[in-house]
């Protein structure tokens, strides 16, 4: 093939729905955890679509170099399309066929390409479209809202977008109104841990996906937990264990019904389902961070117990049992998540527990080493360590250093809230300590500058620099602060 046939191939490639042209490459690098996960699915989830599984873990392969896998997984997607739909039409086998072309054109077996590419524009005829047309199918939108949704949290906004797609044409697809409760309730628990006055969106989406599969424990799980959030514990409850008679040995219900016992304080029932759960995927970090919680938990209630009158002096010996079963499955947790952030932050606080604070302070030091942090995973580390340092090490300059940090990033959550509070605390006590000391003052002029109250602030900054007039810092602050209003 000639250089100029090989561009018009690569142009019309390009052109193809699949996996290749989604980016999903950039959304995540956490590839062979997704690698991991994928396989675990295949071996313990009932699901019809397990050729999505095996396109995505093609894909994959084909990131790790290795394009013979990659051919074995689409035509284990091919076989499993042909007898999973029957009586469907060919659309199925459009991103199967579409990344056969790019895996073929990568190899550099450019005929093949051309085969699969053939393929690909066949069905499209059958639909009346051409191959220039964007073509709204749901089988299309479907997979790449599943695809999304299982390579990273930070594609959800857009899984979402593809699940409501897919849904215009096919609104009783059990598939994608599955994909689409469980992607809407993903992103009402990672904006409730931000925001608490998050909208219930996802709960007559899970109730109708329930409706049209029963089956589905996994769903009936989500569903008993956000009824839990709604204290609806009855219902919740209800949900949990009829999911369980369904399936007790699925790993994914398992872990959700754990959080469930968890949250509702059955400390030792959550760990129960987690042991069962680990059994069956020993190497999951995420089961393994689950029953560390589960342990600290139990500290946390055994430590509580200490100030009330009966406190069982022997207890003792129990928080300290329970303190090394948590760090020892933080510790595996991360050896299988090697990113885990909010495991890092766990682990470092449980070794601060346990009074080996270089430990704690190296686990703190890999944490805040990880390339990609999102804003709510650094104001949990900044907060966390301020913690450490106030608390372990007695050291308040730290302590502020980082508590400043976390309030300076301006996502407005709970940890800013949490930082903000820590400091303001730090600061009044100062001035109460020693009425003349200027730093109290500046401190919380820095608090109000953070949240826009510029007269409080100003007024912060003149009484500090009243009582330090050559401090450069607050002078420079206070014009800052005076030209602003100005």
């Amino acid at each position: 093939m000639s250089e100029m046939s090989k561009n018009t191939l690569k142009l019309q490639l390009l052109q193809l729905k699949c996996h290749f042209t989604w980016a999903l490459k950039e959304k995540n690098c956490e590839i062979d955890e997704i690698e991991e996960r994928l396989y675990d699915q295949l071996e313990l989830s009932y699901s019809k679509n397990k050729h999505m599984v095996h396109n995505l873990l093609g894909y994959i392969k084909h990131l790790n170099g290795d394009y013979p896998e990659a051919i074995s997984h689409l035509e284990k997607a091919e076989e499993m399309i042909c007898e999973a739909y029957l009586d469907k039409t060919n659309s199925k086998y459009l991103v199967t066929y579409a990344n056969y072309a790019w895996v073929y054109f990568m190899m550099g077996e450019d005929e093949k390409s051309k085969i699969y590419l053939e393929k690909v524009k066949s069905i499209y005829k059958e639909y009346k479209f051409s191959f220039q047309d964007n073509i709204e199918l749901s089988d299309l939108y479907g997979e790449q809202g599943w695809s999304l949704l299982k390579f990273s949290a930070k594609a959800y906004e857009e899984s979402k977008e593809c699940f409501k797609k897919a849904l215009e044409t096919e609104p009783d697809d059990p598939e994608w109104n599955t994909g689409y409760a469980t992607v809407v309730y993903r992103m009402e628990v990672i904006d409730r841990s931000l925001y608490p006055n998050t909208s219930e969106e996802s709960l007559p989406l899970l109730k109708r996906a329930i409706e049209l599969n029963p089956k589905n424990s996994v769903v009936k799980a989500l569903l008993g937990l956000k009824l839990q959030e709604l204290k609806q514990n009855k219902e919740a409850r209800k949900c949990i264990e009829e999911a369980l008679e369904q399936t007790p040995n699925l790993p994914y219900l398992l872990r959700y019904a754990a959080k469930f016992y968890r949250k509702e304080g059955m400390i030792d029932e959550a760990l129960r389902v987690l042991k069962t759960a680990v059994n069956l995927l020993p190497n999951s970090g995420f089961l393994h961070h689950q029953i560390g919680l589960c342990y600290r938990q139990k500290m946390i209630q055994l430590k509580t117990a200490k100030g009330r009158r009966h406190y069982d002096v022997s207890n003792n010996e129990e928080i300290n049992r329970l303190i090394k079963n948590a760090i020892f499955h933080f510790e595996i947790a991360l050896e299988h998540k090697k990113t885990f952030v909010f495991a890092f932050n766990d682990l470092a606080n449980m070794y601060k527990e346990a009074k080996e604070y270089d430990k704690a302070e190296e686990t703190f030091q890999k944490a805040f080493s990880i390339k990609y942090l999102t804003a709510e995973e650094k104001q949990q580390l900044h907060f966390s360590y301020a913690q450490f340092q106030e608390y372990g090490r007695r050291s308040e300059a730290d302590a502020i250093k980082h508590y400043k940090e976390g309030l300076n990033i301006p996502e407005n959550t709970f940890l800013k809230q949490k930082c903000e509070n820590a400091l303001k605390k730090l600061a009044n006590k100062m001035v109460e300590r020693n009425a003349t000391g200027a730093y109290g003052f500046s401190l919380l002029g820095f608090i109000y500058k953070v949240n826009q109250k510029k007269m409080d602030a100003i007024e912060c900054y003149e009484k500090a620099l009243k009582l330090d007039p050559y401090n450069e810092e607050y002078l420079s602050e206070l014009c800052d602060l005076k030209l602003n209003v100005g």
